[in-house]
C-alpha cells in the first residue's frame, strides 16, 4: 500500500527530530538565538553606547548649577611707562601740594596670577539647557529603547527566515526527486509506446525549472544562513530553527480602542519624537529676550608684579586685588544673534511638534492595520489548513487518476507543486501571526524578554 503525504510528513518529521537530537546539530529554540545575537551581534553595541550616552547627559545637567572655579598664571617680559601729572601729593598732613610723577621699566619680568570662583545665582538660559540635558537624557534612553526592540523583532524574523528558507529548498528538493521519477517512468512507457512523447517532454521541462528553482532556493537559505551565523557566531551548519506548533491556541487581543491609547503612551518610537520636542521648546527659552540675563555671586583674588630696571634706575611694582560680590549681566544689544537664534528655535520646535504628530497618526494606522491582523490571523490560517488538506486529496487523486489513464503527467506535477506551495503558505502565515503579536507588543512599547518567552512556547520544541 502506498504511503499516504501525511504518513510521509510524519515520517519527515519524526527524521527532522532525530537531526535536531544528533550531537552535530545545534536544536536552537527562540530564546536560545536571541541570548547569542544579544552577546554577539554588533547591533547590541550600538545599543549599549547609545545607553551609555545617559548618564552623561545627566552628569552635565547636575553640573551647571554647581560653583565654577577658575585659575589663570602668566609670566614673561615686560616693559612699563607711565606718566602722571596734575597729581597732588600730602605728606604728614600737610597741604597737599601739585605735582607730576612717571615709572619706567625696560626688560623687566612680569608675573601675574588670579583665582576665580563664580557661582550661578540667576540665568533662565542656564535652566533651559538644564532642561534640554535632561531630556537629551531621555531622547538616548529612548532610541536605545527602541534600538533594542527593533533588533529583538530583526532576530525573530531572521530566525523564521532561516526556517522558511529550509523548508523552501527542502519543498523544492523532493519535488525535483519526484519530478525525476516521473521523468524515468516516462521515458520508460514512451520506449514501449505506452505514453505519448509530450509527456516526456513535458516532465523534463518541469525537472530543469525546478532545478533551476531549487539552486535560487538553496542560495537564498545559504544566505539566511548566513546572516543568522553572523549575528549568533555558530556555525552556519548547525542552525536548526523550530517550527511552529501545528495547533496552535490564538491568544485574545485587547480591544482597539485599548490598544490605540496603550500606543499613545507607551510606545516608546512616539516617547522618542515626544522628548525630542521637548528638547526644542527648551530651545525656544535659551533665546528668549530674558534668556541672557544672569546673575552670579563672584569671588576673585590676584596679583600683578613688575620687576626691573627703567629710565629712573631699578623699579618694581605690585599690585594685590580681593573681591567678593555679584556680577549682573543684561544683553543689550547682539547685532541680532540672539532674535536671529530665537527664530530658528521657533521653527525646529513647529517642526518637531509636526513630526510628533505625524509619528502619532502613522504609529496609531501600523497598530490598527497589526490588530486588525491578528484578528483575521486564526481564520486566514485554517483556510489555508483545509486548502493543503484539499490539495493534499486533490494530489491522491490525481495519482490514482494518471495510473488508470484519467490524468496526464503534467496534471499529477501540478498536483505536487500545489500541494507543496499549500503546505508552505499555512507554515508562512504561522510565522507572520507569530511576528505580528511581537509587532503588537513593540507598538504597545511592552516588548521583552517575556513576549519572546510567550512566542517560544508556540514553538515545537
Amino acid at each position: 500500500m502506498t504511503p499516504s503525504i501525511f504518513q510521509l510528513k510524519r515520517l519527515n518529521g519524526a527524521l527532522l527530530v532525530a537531526a535536531l537530537c544528533a550531537p552535530s546539530a545545534h536544536a536552537l529554540d527562540l530564546l536560545q538565538t536571541w541570548e547569542q545575537a544579544r552577546q554577539h551581534d554588533p547591533q547590541m553595541q550600538v545599543v549599549q553606547a547609545t545607553r551609555s550616552s545617559v548618564q552623561a547627559y545627566e552628569a552635565q545637567a547636575q553640573s551647571l548649577w554647581r560653583p565654577v572655579v577658575m585659575g589663570s598664571a602668566t609670566v614673561g617680559a615686560m616693559s612699563a611707562e607711565t606718566r602722571t601729572t596734575g597729581a597732588q601729593f600730602a605728606v604728614g598732613g600737610q597741604t597737599p601740594m601739585p605735582g607730576s610723577f612717571a615709572t619706567s621699566a625696560s626688560a623687566a619680568m612680569s608675573t601675574r596670577w588670579s583665582l576665580q570662583a563664580k557661582q550661578a545665582l540667576y540665568s533662565p538660559e542656564r535652566q533651559a539647557q538644564q532642561a534640554q540635558l535632561q531630556q537629551a537624557a531621555g531622547v538616548a534612553e529612548w532610541r536605545a529603547d527602541l534600538a533594542h526592540q527593533q533588533f529583538m523583532l530583526l532576530t525573530v524574523q531572521r530566525y523564521f527566515q532561516v526556517l522558511l528558507a529550509e523548508r523552501q529548498q527542502q519543498v523544492l528538493k523532493n519535488q525535483l526527486a519526484a519530478v525525476e521519477r516521473s521523468l524515468t517512468e516516462a521515458r520508460d512507457r514512451f520506449a514501449i509506446g505506452d505514453l505519448p512523447v509530450t509527456d516526456t517532454h513535458e516532465v523534463a521541462a518541469r525537472a530543469s525549472g525546478l532545478q533551476a528553482q531549487w539552486l535560487a532556493a538553496d542560495s537564498e537559505l545559504q544566505m539566511a544562513r548566513q546572516v543568522l551565523a553572523e549575528s549568533t557566531r555558530l556555525p552556519t551548519e548547525t542552525l536548526k530553527p523550530q517550527a511552529p506548533k501545528a495547533a496552535e491556541s490564538a491568544a485574545a487581543s485587547p480591544p482597539l480602542d485599548q490598544v490605540l491609547a496603550q500606543v499613545r503612551e507607551a510606545n516608546t518610537g512616539l516617547r522618542l519624537k515626544k522628548a525630542q520636542w521637548d528638547v526644542a521648546r527648551h530651545e525656544v527659552k535659551k533665546h528668549q529676550a530674558r534668556g541672557g540675563i544672569t546673575l552670579d555671586l563672584v569671588a576673585q583674588a590676584g596679583r600683578d608684579r613688575l620687576s626691573g630696571d627703567g629710565d629712573f634706575g631699578p623699579a618694581s611694582n605690585t599690585q594685590s586685588q580681593q573681591m567678593v560680590g555679584l556680577s549682573l549681566n543684561v544683553p543689550l544689544y547682539s547685532g541680532g544673534y540672539r532674535s536671529a537664534k530665537l527664530q530658528e528655535a521657533v521653527s525646529a520646535q513647529a517642526q518637531t511638534e509636526a513630526e510628533y504628530e505625524l509619528a502619532v497618526q502613522l504609529t496609531q494606522q501600523q497598530a490598527r492595520s497589526v490588530w486588525l491582523a491578528l484578528q483575521t490571523g486564526p481564520a486566514r490560517l485554517s483556510a489555508l489548513q483545509a486548502a493543503w488538506k484539499a490539495s493534499t486529496a486533490r494530489l491522491d487523486a490525481t495519482r490514482l487518476g494518471r495510473q488508470v489513464g484519467d490524468r496526464t503527467t503534467l496534471d499529477l506535477l501540478q498536483a505536487q507543486n500545489d500541494a507543496a506551495q499549500s503546505e508552505l503558505a499555512w507554515l508562512r502565515a504561522q510565522t507572520e501571526l507569530l511576528q505580528t503579536r511581537l509587532q503588537l507588543d513593540a507598538l504597545a512599547g511592552s516588548l521583552s524578554v517575556q513576549s519572546l518567552q510567550g512566542l517560544n512556547a508556540q514553538l515545537a520544541p
